[in-house]
């Protein structure tokens, strides 16, 4: 490797407040364009903001949820610049006294630990959208939109530690997952409660001197990071190699063709001429409101991925399948709460639940198989009522019904057969039938064993005891 790559990550999160951080607007997405505005996200002169309190509370969940230090006194600034979509010509942000300070968060990437220093976490309203349409049919036109003004957000700044797009990914997908079990955002990406700005240098291998860097802006999606982190690390890699420079500049991301193109010259934090907003005062924060947002918290998702581990005794791929979401994870321990035998509950919401799910594209919230169906299906198999194949049968007829296990495998006559007699006679009959099979089995072709298996089965419509049908056949087979 003749250049070493260094990553830096800007990540947007959209908080998940009814009302806007500075005004009472709602924050409702999809309304009709310029319907939830005022005169303060309307930037109209003498209109005051007044601080959403809210805000400040999910600001410092985020905080103690990524090991932040929480500021006992932080400061809203504004930052100026001219843009269509910012009608006061300045965002309300916070610069040098942001609410959260030195963070990290822990990734794995191919088997590798790696900690990934959080610079800063800091609150600011979001600015409105253009719409770029042909409204009047005589070319292209620019509307704007300013419902999002004023919006809260949470600026995520990283430290620039990471040194892949996988790396980069990988922190992402952590973060997105904490501020989503926290319930301080969505995290609905498509929508851009949770967008990223990339900050990607190289430089050569063995440097101590970082790279001149590009900035490619509001990407919202995991594979669209990874592709613009790559593309710009390739093409800085090019522009170095032909005797040309890197230029400072913001770039967009086209997912279309996978490249970025430059959109402007980079700014400086001096370009945007901070200083402290004259109509909010300084936030002061308490050890007693930070103590109590501690206690606040939810287990997140690595305490409670290491409890599967070692209390329930579930294997590191269950505990990571299952905390992939705080719903996900809660449907679980529901379902253990009923049916406390965590490995059987655990593989049926990892296959039967998140395959029925998957297929009709649906959330585990609405999940027509409620914790006590499930636990309820699970001890029929644990009976021996139903086999383990019919239970699948089951479940199905508990996805479109909502029937309890019990009526159903009544009304369909899906009790399992354990009658050693009954199960004798099937055998007898597929033995008969198959009886070149037979001889080739005794001749020492013992992997037909599951063949006879399967002919059995089949034969009692899956509704044989399958250790009764291993043992006699077995028997019968060697007899």
């Amino acid at each position: 490797m003749k250049y070493q790559v260094v990553i830096g990550l800007e990540v947007h999160v959209q908080l998940l407040t009814n009302s806007k951080i500075f005004c009472g607007c709602s924050t409702r997405f999809g309304a009709e364009p310029n319907s939830q505005t005022c005169p303060v996200c309307l930037g109209m002169p003498g209109a005051l903001p007044v601080l959403n309190k809210k805000v400040v509370e999910y600001a410092i969940r985020a905080g103690l949820a990524t090991n932040c230090r929480i500021a006992p006194r932080s400061v809203f600034a504004r930052k100026n610049y001219f843009y269509p979509d910012l009608p006061k010509g300045y965002q309300i942000s916070q610069f040098e006294l942001p609410i959260c300070i030195d963070g990290h968060l822990d990734i794995e990437v191919e088997g590798e630990a790696k900690r990934i220093g959080i610079t800063r976490i800091h609150m600011e309203e979001d600015a409105g959208k253009l719409v770029h349409t042909d409204v009047a049919g005589v070319g292209d036109d620019s509307c704007v939109d300013l419902n999002r003004a004023c919006t809260p957000l949470l600026e995520i700044v990283s430290e620039p530690d990471m040194r892949s797009a996988d790396e980069a990914v990988a922190y992402l997908k952590k973060l997105h997952q904490i501020v989503v079990y926290l319930g301080i955002s969505d995290g609905n990406m498509e929508e851009g409660s949770f967008r990223c700005d990339a900050n990607v240098s190289v430089m050569p291998a063995g440097s101590d001197k970082f790279g001149t860097r590009t900035e490619t802006k509001n990407v919202n999606s995991f594979k669209f990071v990874k592709q613009a982190i790559e593309y710009e690390i390739e093409r800085q890699i090019e522009v170095i190699e032909e005797g040309g420079k890197i230029v400072q500049e913001t770039r967009l991301f086209d997912p279309n063709t996978g490249t970025t193109r430059s959109m402007r010259g980079k700014e400086e934090a001096h370009d945007y001429r901070y200083f402290p907003d004259p109509d909010l005062v300084p936030l002061v924060i308490g050890n007693d409101w930070v103590e109590d947002a501690r206690l606040s918290l939810p287990e997140l998702p690595d305490a409670k991925r290491q409890r599967y581990t070692d209390e329930l005794g579930l294997p590191a791929y269950d505990a990571e399948v299952l905390t992939a979401t705080r719903e996900l994870a809660g449907y679980f321990e529901s379902c253990l709460a009923l049916y406390p035998q965590a490995k059987p509950v655990a593989n049926w919401v990892m296959g039967e639940v998140t395959r029925a799910l998957n297929e009709e594209n649906r959330s585990i919230a609405d999940c027509p198989v409620t914790p006590q169906l499930l636990a309820d299906l699970l001890r029929l198999i644990e009976k021996g009522t139903i086999s383990g194949k019919i239970a699948k049968t089951v479940f199905d007829e508990m996805w479109r019904s909502g029937k309890a296990p019990e009526k159903i495998v009544e009304e369909k006559g899906l009790v399992q057969v354990s009658d050693t007699g009954a199960i004798e006679a099937i055998i007898d009959e597929v033995l008969a039938k198959e009886a070149g099979q037979v001889a080739e089995y005794r001749s020492g072709k013992d992997k037909l064993f599951g063949f006879f298996v399967g002919q059995v089965m089949r034969a009692s419509k899956g509704k044989a005891n399958p250790a009764l049908v291993n043992e006699i056949l077995l028997k019968k087979l060697n007899g």
